[in-house]
Protein backbone atom coordinates (compact mmCIF):
# COMPACT_ATOMS: atom_id res chain seq x y z
CA UNK A 1 0.00 0.00 0.00
CA UNK A 2 1.12 3.31 -0.97
CA UNK A 3 0.82 6.57 1.16
CA UNK A 4 -1.01 9.65 -0.47
CA UNK A 5 0.62 12.75 -0.62
CA UNK A 6 0.68 14.30 2.78
CA UNK A 7 0.73 11.22 4.55
CA UNK A 8 3.17 10.22 7.03
CA UNK A 9 4.52 6.90 7.87
CA UNK A 10 2.76 6.36 11.45
CA UNK A 11 -0.43 7.08 9.03
CA UNK A 12 0.09 4.57 6.82
CA UNK A 13 0.58 1.57 9.25
CA UNK A 14 -2.55 2.59 11.46
CA UNK A 15 -4.70 2.53 7.99
CA UNK A 16 -2.86 -0.95 7.37
CA UNK A 17 -3.98 -2.43 10.56
CA UNK A 18 -7.64 -1.21 10.30
CA UNK A 19 -7.78 -2.66 7.26
CA UNK A 20 -6.08 -5.99 8.64
CA UNK A 21 -8.68 -5.80 11.50
CA UNK A 22 -11.48 -5.62 9.00
CA UNK A 23 -10.78 -8.07 7.21
CA UNK A 24 -10.18 -10.42 10.33
CA UNK A 25 -13.76 -9.49 11.57
CA UNK A 26 -15.32 -10.14 7.96
CA UNK A 27 -13.82 -13.65 8.03
CA UNK A 28 -14.63 -14.61 11.02
CA UNK A 29 -18.12 -13.39 10.48
CA UNK A 30 -18.68 -15.36 7.95
CA UNK A 31 -17.49 -18.27 9.73
CA UNK A 32 -19.87 -17.72 12.92
CA UNK A 33 -22.37 -17.12 10.37
CA UNK A 34 -21.55 -20.38 8.77
CA UNK A 35 -21.68 -22.33 12.04
CA UNK A 36 -24.56 -21.07 12.86
CA UNK A 37 -26.80 -21.87 10.04
CA UNK A 38 -27.56 -25.81 11.65
CA UNK A 39 -28.95 -24.04 14.85
CA UNK A 40 -30.90 -21.40 12.73
CA UNK A 41 -32.03 -24.46 10.60
CA UNK A 42 -33.52 -26.11 13.89
CA UNK A 43 -35.12 -23.52 15.15
CA UNK A 44 -36.64 -22.55 11.66
CA UNK A 45 -37.65 -26.49 10.80
CA UNK A 46 -39.32 -27.16 14.57
CA UNK A 47 -42.10 -24.57 14.15
CA UNK A 48 -42.72 -25.37 10.41
CA UNK A 49 -46.12 -27.24 9.79
CA UNK A 50 -45.92 -31.16 9.11
CA UNK A 51 -47.27 -30.83 5.24
CA UNK A 52 -44.55 -27.51 5.08
CA UNK A 53 -41.81 -29.62 6.01
CA UNK A 54 -42.85 -33.05 4.05
CA UNK A 55 -43.72 -31.07 1.11
CA UNK A 56 -39.32 -29.51 1.24
CA UNK A 57 -37.80 -32.77 2.31
CA UNK A 58 -39.55 -34.78 -0.13
CA UNK A 59 -36.43 -34.83 -2.75
CA UNK A 60 -34.34 -36.83 -0.13
CA UNK A 61 -37.13 -39.81 -0.17
CA UNK A 62 -36.73 -42.67 -2.81
CA UNK A 63 -39.97 -41.33 -4.11
CA UNK A 64 -38.93 -37.49 -4.72
CA UNK A 65 -36.08 -36.57 -7.36
CA UNK A 66 -34.67 -33.00 -7.75
CA UNK A 67 -33.22 -30.85 -4.54
CA UNK A 68 -34.16 -30.10 -1.79
CA UNK A 69 -35.03 -25.88 -1.57
CA UNK A 70 -35.41 -24.92 1.94
CA UNK A 71 -37.15 -22.25 3.41
CA UNK A 72 -35.90 -20.36 6.34
CA UNK A 73 -39.11 -18.69 7.40
CA UNK A 74 -41.82 -21.35 7.66
CA UNK A 75 -44.89 -19.45 5.71
CA UNK A 76 -47.35 -20.94 8.11
CA UNK A 77 -45.49 -21.40 11.45
CA UNK A 78 -47.05 -24.30 13.77
CA UNK A 79 -46.14 -24.67 17.30
CA UNK A 80 -48.10 -27.12 18.64
CA UNK A 81 -45.08 -29.72 18.37
CA UNK A 82 -43.66 -28.26 21.23
CA UNK A 83 -47.06 -28.78 23.43
CA UNK A 84 -47.03 -32.11 21.96
CA UNK A 85 -43.22 -32.69 23.19
CA UNK A 86 -43.53 -31.22 26.45
CA UNK A 87 -47.33 -32.44 27.51
CA UNK A 88 -48.09 -35.34 25.80
CA UNK A 89 -44.62 -37.20 25.06
CA UNK A 90 -44.30 -39.21 28.58
CA UNK A 91 -41.31 -41.29 26.42
CA UNK A 92 -39.39 -37.59 25.89
CA UNK A 93 -39.29 -37.15 29.83
CA UNK A 94 -37.97 -40.34 31.30
CA UNK A 95 -35.44 -40.07 28.79
CA UNK A 96 -34.17 -36.51 29.51
CA UNK A 97 -34.07 -37.84 33.60
CA UNK A 98 -31.91 -40.10 32.31
CA UNK A 99 -29.49 -37.79 30.59
CA UNK A 100 -30.10 -35.58 33.42
CA UNK A 101 -29.05 -38.75 36.15
CA UNK A 102 -26.09 -39.80 34.29
CA UNK A 103 -24.53 -36.81 33.48
CA UNK A 104 -24.90 -35.36 37.19
CA UNK A 105 -23.43 -38.96 38.40
CA UNK A 106 -20.70 -38.73 36.13
CA UNK A 107 -19.92 -35.03 36.79
CA UNK A 108 -19.96 -35.91 40.50
CA UNK A 109 -17.98 -38.55 40.28
CA UNK A 110 -15.08 -37.09 37.94
CA UNK A 111 -14.92 -33.86 40.69
CA UNK A 112 -14.09 -36.59 43.51
CA UNK A 113 -11.70 -38.47 41.67
CA UNK A 114 -9.84 -36.07 39.46
CA UNK A 115 -9.53 -33.17 41.17
CA UNK A 116 -7.20 -34.89 44.13
CA UNK A 117 -5.60 -36.84 41.37
CA UNK A 118 -4.81 -33.40 39.40
CA UNK A 119 -3.63 -31.89 42.64
CA UNK A 120 -1.40 -34.53 43.54
CA UNK A 121 -0.29 -34.74 39.96
CA UNK A 122 0.66 -30.80 40.31
CA UNK A 123 2.27 -30.37 43.90
CA UNK A 124 3.74 -33.60 44.76
CA UNK A 125 6.76 -35.86 44.21
CA UNK A 126 6.59 -39.33 44.15
CA UNK A 127 7.90 -42.66 42.55
CA UNK A 128 6.62 -43.03 38.73
CA UNK A 129 4.94 -39.98 38.88
CA UNK A 130 6.31 -39.09 34.70
CA UNK A 131 5.28 -42.28 33.33
CA UNK A 132 2.00 -42.26 35.30
CA UNK A 133 1.39 -39.53 33.96
CA UNK A 134 1.89 -40.06 30.44
CA UNK A 135 0.00 -43.21 31.06
CA UNK A 136 -2.53 -40.54 32.30
CA UNK A 137 -2.26 -38.86 28.86
CA UNK A 138 -2.39 -41.88 26.74
CA UNK A 139 -5.53 -42.89 27.90
CA UNK A 140 -6.94 -39.35 27.19
CA UNK A 141 -5.99 -40.55 23.18
CA UNK A 142 -7.77 -43.77 22.92
CA UNK A 143 -11.12 -43.63 21.38
CA UNK A 144 -13.57 -45.25 22.77
CA UNK A 145 -14.14 -47.88 19.78
CA UNK A 146 -10.48 -49.18 21.60
CA UNK A 147 -11.32 -49.85 25.12
CA UNK A 148 -14.57 -50.85 24.54
CA UNK A 149 -14.44 -54.51 24.43
CA UNK A 150 -11.90 -54.37 27.76
CA UNK A 151 -15.06 -52.18 29.40
CA UNK A 152 -17.57 -54.01 28.72
CA UNK A 153 -15.71 -57.56 29.61
CA UNK A 154 -15.38 -56.09 32.76
CA UNK A 155 -18.81 -54.08 33.53
CA UNK A 156 -20.13 -57.93 32.61
CA UNK A 157 -18.52 -59.09 35.12
CA UNK A 158 -19.38 -57.03 37.78
CA UNK A 159 -23.45 -57.09 36.64
CA UNK A 160 -23.15 -53.61 35.48
CA UNK A 161 -24.09 -54.05 32.36
CA UNK A 162 -27.94 -52.47 31.12
CA UNK A 163 -27.21 -50.25 34.15
CA UNK A 164 -26.84 -46.50 34.19
CA UNK A 165 -24.21 -47.54 36.13
CA UNK A 166 -22.29 -49.04 32.90
CA UNK A 167 -21.79 -45.84 31.30
CA UNK A 168 -21.31 -43.83 34.78
CA UNK A 169 -18.04 -45.42 35.88
CA UNK A 170 -15.79 -45.28 32.94
CA UNK A 171 -16.53 -42.01 32.53
CA UNK A 172 -16.16 -40.79 36.09
CA UNK A 173 -12.56 -42.21 35.50
CA UNK A 174 -11.74 -40.12 32.66
CA UNK A 175 -8.21 -38.84 32.31
CA UNK A 176 -9.18 -35.71 30.51
CA UNK A 177 -10.47 -33.43 33.49
CA UNK A 178 -7.44 -34.77 35.39
CA UNK A 179 -4.92 -33.41 32.67
CA UNK A 180 -7.21 -30.13 32.65
CA UNK A 181 -7.42 -29.52 35.97
CA UNK A 182 -3.56 -30.63 36.73
CA UNK A 183 -2.76 -27.35 34.27
CA UNK A 184 -4.82 -25.18 36.53
CA UNK A 185 -3.33 -26.51 39.64
CA UNK A 186 0.69 -25.93 38.37
CA UNK A 187 -0.27 -22.12 38.09
CA UNK A 188 -0.57 -21.75 41.87
CA UNK A 189 2.93 -20.32 42.82
CA UNK A 190 4.99 -23.21 45.04
CA UNK A 191 6.21 -20.17 47.45
CA UNK A 192 2.72 -19.32 48.48
CA UNK A 193 2.32 -22.61 49.38
CA UNK A 194 5.42 -22.75 51.14
CA UNK A 195 5.11 -19.79 52.99
CA UNK A 196 1.63 -21.12 54.24
CA UNK A 197 3.38 -25.03 55.26
CA UNK A 198 5.85 -22.45 57.58
CA UNK A 199 2.91 -21.07 59.09
CA UNK A 200 1.47 -24.11 60.07
CA UNK A 201 -0.47 -25.74 57.55
CA UNK A 202 -1.37 -28.83 56.74
CA UNK A 203 -1.48 -30.89 53.25
CA UNK A 204 -5.35 -30.81 53.69
CA UNK A 205 -5.32 -27.39 54.45
CA UNK A 206 -3.65 -26.40 51.34
CA UNK A 207 -5.64 -28.15 49.25
CA UNK A 208 -9.38 -26.72 50.47
CA UNK A 209 -8.26 -23.62 51.59
CA UNK A 210 -5.73 -22.28 48.41
CA UNK A 211 -5.69 -24.83 46.09
CA UNK A 212 -9.03 -25.60 45.13
CA UNK A 213 -10.13 -21.49 45.33
CA UNK A 214 -7.08 -20.67 42.71
CA UNK A 215 -8.03 -23.63 40.84
CA UNK A 216 -11.55 -22.52 40.61
CA UNK A 217 -11.47 -21.16 37.12
CA UNK A 218 -10.04 -24.66 36.05
CA UNK A 219 -12.50 -26.53 37.89
CA UNK A 220 -15.56 -25.19 36.65
CA UNK A 221 -14.04 -25.32 32.91
CA UNK A 222 -13.49 -29.28 33.52
CA UNK A 223 -16.96 -29.26 34.38
CA UNK A 224 -18.49 -27.57 31.32
CA UNK A 225 -16.40 -29.09 29.02
CA UNK A 226 -17.67 -32.73 30.43
CA UNK A 227 -21.21 -31.38 30.51
CA UNK A 228 -21.11 -30.89 27.20
CA UNK A 229 -19.38 -34.65 25.95
CA UNK A 230 -21.72 -36.35 28.35
CA UNK A 231 -24.80 -34.93 27.63
CA UNK A 232 -24.06 -36.15 23.73
CA UNK A 233 -22.91 -39.41 24.68
CA UNK A 234 -24.08 -41.41 22.04
CA UNK A 235 -21.40 -44.73 21.48
CA UNK A 236 -21.35 -45.95 25.41
CA UNK A 237 -25.15 -46.09 26.16
CA UNK A 238 -25.48 -47.60 22.93
CA UNK A 239 -22.89 -50.01 23.87
CA UNK A 240 -24.21 -51.27 27.24
CA UNK A 241 -27.75 -50.25 28.03
CA UNK A 242 -30.02 -52.75 25.98
CA UNK A 243 -32.95 -51.73 27.56
CA UNK A 244 -34.40 -48.85 25.88
CA UNK A 245 -36.20 -46.69 29.32
CA UNK A 246 -32.76 -46.25 30.26
CA UNK A 247 -31.58 -44.21 27.15
CA UNK A 248 -30.81 -40.85 27.01
CA UNK A 249 -31.86 -38.34 24.87
CA UNK A 250 -28.95 -38.68 22.63
CA UNK A 251 -29.84 -42.30 21.68
CA UNK A 252 -33.55 -40.84 21.54
CA UNK A 253 -33.03 -38.34 18.52
CA UNK A 254 -31.39 -40.90 15.85
CA UNK A 255 -34.59 -43.17 16.00
CA UNK A 256 -36.84 -40.19 14.91
CA UNK A 257 -37.60 -41.12 11.18
CA UNK A 258 -37.62 -38.42 8.27
CA UNK A 259 -41.41 -38.61 8.11
CA UNK A 260 -41.15 -37.15 11.74
CA UNK A 261 -38.01 -34.71 10.58
CA UNK A 262 -40.36 -31.70 12.07
CA UNK A 263 -40.71 -33.65 15.68
CA UNK A 264 -37.09 -34.39 15.49
CA UNK A 265 -35.84 -30.39 14.81
CA UNK A 266 -38.09 -29.47 17.59
CA UNK A 267 -36.66 -32.59 20.27
CA UNK A 268 -33.27 -31.47 19.54
CA UNK A 269 -33.82 -27.46 20.00
CA UNK A 270 -35.80 -28.84 23.64
CA UNK A 271 -32.42 -30.93 24.45
CA UNK A 272 -30.27 -28.10 22.74
CA UNK A 273 -31.41 -25.84 25.72
CA UNK A 274 -29.31 -27.00 28.74
CA UNK A 275 -26.36 -27.31 26.44
CA UNK A 276 -26.59 -23.73 26.08
CA UNK A 277 -27.46 -22.65 29.57
CA UNK A 278 -24.48 -24.53 30.83
CA UNK A 279 -22.47 -23.02 28.28
CA UNK A 280 -23.66 -19.62 29.17
CA UNK A 281 -23.09 -19.50 32.84
CA UNK A 282 -19.71 -21.60 32.45
CA UNK A 283 -18.41 -19.38 29.65
CA UNK A 284 -16.08 -17.22 31.63
CA UNK A 285 -14.71 -20.15 33.49
CA UNK A 286 -13.78 -22.25 30.05
CA UNK A 287 -12.03 -19.13 28.56
CA UNK A 288 -10.28 -18.64 32.02
CA UNK A 289 -9.54 -22.97 32.01
CA UNK A 290 -8.44 -22.77 29.15
CA UNK A 291 -6.14 -20.77 29.12
CA UNK A 292 -4.27 -21.99 32.38
CA UNK A 293 -4.03 -25.32 30.24
CA UNK A 294 -2.26 -24.02 28.20
CA UNK A 295 0.31 -22.06 30.93
CA UNK A 296 3.32 -24.21 30.68
CA UNK A 297 4.53 -25.34 34.21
Amino acid sequence: MQAAPGMDGEAVEKMRRRMKRGMAVVVLAALAVLLCLPVAMLLFGSVTGDYEMWERLLPMTPAGNGYVRWRWIPEFPDFSRYANLLFATPQFFVLFWNSVKITGLILAGQLLAAVPAAWAFARYDFWMKKALFAVYVILMLLPFQVTMLSQYLVLDRFGFLDTHWAVVLPAVFSTFPVFLLYRSFLTIPESLLEAARMDGAGEGYLFWRIGLPLAEGGIWSAVVLNFLECWNLIEQPLAFLKEQSLWPLSLYLPQIGLERAGFAMTASVVTLVPALLVFGFGKEYLEQGISAAGTKG
